[in-house]
C-alpha cells in the first residue's frame, strides 16, 4: 500500500506556546477549549502565531453494495442526485462551506451513475459502486490502494496550488453507515450491536435488520487478519479515499477537521497504519447516529460541538470552524498581561 510519511508532532514549541497563552489576559485556563485548540493548531502549524489559510472541504462521493440488503432508506439514486444538487449550490454543506470560507471539491469515488461532464465534480471513479459485502469484498486491495493514491492526490494538488493548511472531508454515498460500523467494530473490538444506528433514519425494526444483514457479513469474512484486508472487504470508495486524503494532509503538516460518524470510522481505519495521524486531527462534532461517541471515546478523542447532526458531507467540521478561528484569533490577537501592564490577577 502507498506509504505516507506522517511524524508525531514536533513538540519542541509546547513550552512556549503554553507560556504564550498563559500571560494572555485571562485568568489562567478560562477560556477552556480555545485554549486547548489554540495549543494544537500552534503545534501542528509549528508557530507562536498560527494562520489558518483557504479551507477546503473536499467530499467524496461512491455507491455501496450492500444498500442490496436494505440496511439504509435512503434509495442509491440519491447519491448521485446529491452530488449534482452539490454541484449546484443548493445543498446544506454549500450554504455551510459559503458562511465559513471554505472551497467546496466534489470527487466522483464511486458512483452509480454516469455524471455528465461540465459540473465541476472531479472524475476519479474507480467502479460503479462497491461489491455487497454480505457475499464478497466489497473492493479488491488493488481498488483500495487506487483509492488511497487518488484521494491523496486530490489533497496534494489543492495543498501545492492554494496553501491551504486546514481541511475537512465529507461523504455522500446511501448506506455508508454500515462499512463505517463494521470499521469501528473490527477497529475497536466494541460489540456491533453498539456499532449500528439508524443511519438516515431507520426504524427500530429496520435497525434489527441492518444488525441482522452486518453480523452475518462479519461472520462470512474470510480474509486476513491485517486492517488492509479488512478495510477492503467491508469499506466504501469514499471512505477508502478520504483515507489517503487524510493521510496525505498528515504528511503535508495541515490541521485535519474531522466530521460525523463516517469520516470518525475513516481516520480510525487511517490510525491502524499511523496512529500518529491522530495528531493532526481536530474532531468537529458529536453526531446523532448511535455509536460515534463510543468511537470518539476509543480514540481518547472529544468533538468541539455535539450538535446531534446526522448528515454527513463534512457538515459537522465546516460548522465547528468558526470555533477553531476563534481559538486562533485568540492566541494571536489577545494582549499579553506584558504588553498592556496588566497585573496577573490568577
Amino acid at each position: 500500500m502507498m506509504k505516507f510519511n506522517i511524524k508525531p508532532l514536533d513538540r519542541s514549541l509546547q513550552p512556549a506556546v503554553r507560556e504564550k497563552i498563559d500571560n494572555l489576559t485571562k485568568p489562567k485556563g478560562s477560556l477552556g477549549r480555545l485554549e486547548e485548540l489554540a495549543e494544537k493548531i500552534a503545534l501542528i502549524l509549528h508557530t507562536l502565531s498560527p494562520i489558518l489559510k483557504h479551507p477546503h472541504n473536499v467530499l467524496f462521493a461512491a455507491d455501496h453494495g450492500i444498500l442490496e440488503e436494505g440496511v439504509s432508506v435512503s434509495p442509491k439514486e440519491v447519491t448521485w442526485q446529491q452530488l449534482s444538487h452539490f454541484s449546484k449550490g443548493g445543498a446544506g454543506i454549500n450554504f455551510l462551506c459559503e458562511q465559513h470560507g471554505f472551497k467546496l471539491v466534489l470527487v466522483d469515488a464511486g458512483v452509480d451513475y454516469d455524471i455528465p461532464k461540465g459540473h465541476g465534480i472531479i472524475d476519479m471513479k474507480v467502479r460503479k459502486g462497491t461489491r455487497n459485502f454480505l457475499h464478497e469484498p466489497a473492493m479488491t486491495k488493488e481498488e483500495l490502494e487506487l483509492c488511497i493514491e487518488r484521494g491523496a492526490s486530490v489533497v496534494k494538488e489543492i495543498h501545492r496550488t492554494t496553501g491551504c493548511n486546514i481541511i475537512s472531508f465529507g461523504e455522500m454515498g446511501s448506506g455508508n453507515t454500515s462499512p463505517s460500523a463494521v470499521w469501528m467494530h473490527l477497529f475497536t473490538g466494541i460489540e456491533l450491536e453498539k456499532c449500528i444506528g439508524a443511519g438516515a433514519g431507520l426504524d427500530t425494526p429496520g435497525i434489527r435488520h441492518k444488525y441482522e444483514v452486518l453480523s452475518k457479513a462479519v461472520a462470512n469474512y474470510s480474509g486476513g487478519e491485517d486492517p488492509e484486508s479488512k478495510i477492503a472487504w467491508f469499506g466504501g470508495y469514499e471512505m477508502a479515499m478520504a483515507m489517503g486524503a487524510m493521510m496525505q494532509a498528515a504528511e503535508l503538516g495541515m490541521i485535519i477537521l474531522v466530521d460525523g460518524f463516517i469520516m470518525t470510522s475513516v481516520i480510525l481505519a487511517a490510525t491502524q497504519f499511523y496512529p500518529q495521524i491522530l495528531d493532526y486531527a481536530i474532531f468537529g462534532h458529536q453526531g446523532d447516529e448511535s455509536g460515534h461517541k463510543r468511537m470518539l471515546d476509543a480514540m481518547g478523542a472529544r468533538a468541539i460541538l455535539h450538535l446531534d447532526l446526522r448528515l454527513g458531507e463534512g457538515s459537522g467540521a465546516v460548522c465547528a470552524y468558526p470555533i477553531v478561528e476563534s481559538a486562533v484569533r485568540m492566541i494571536n490577537r489577545m494582549d499579553s498581561f506584558q504588553s498592556v501592564n496588566v497585573t496577573k490577577y490568577f
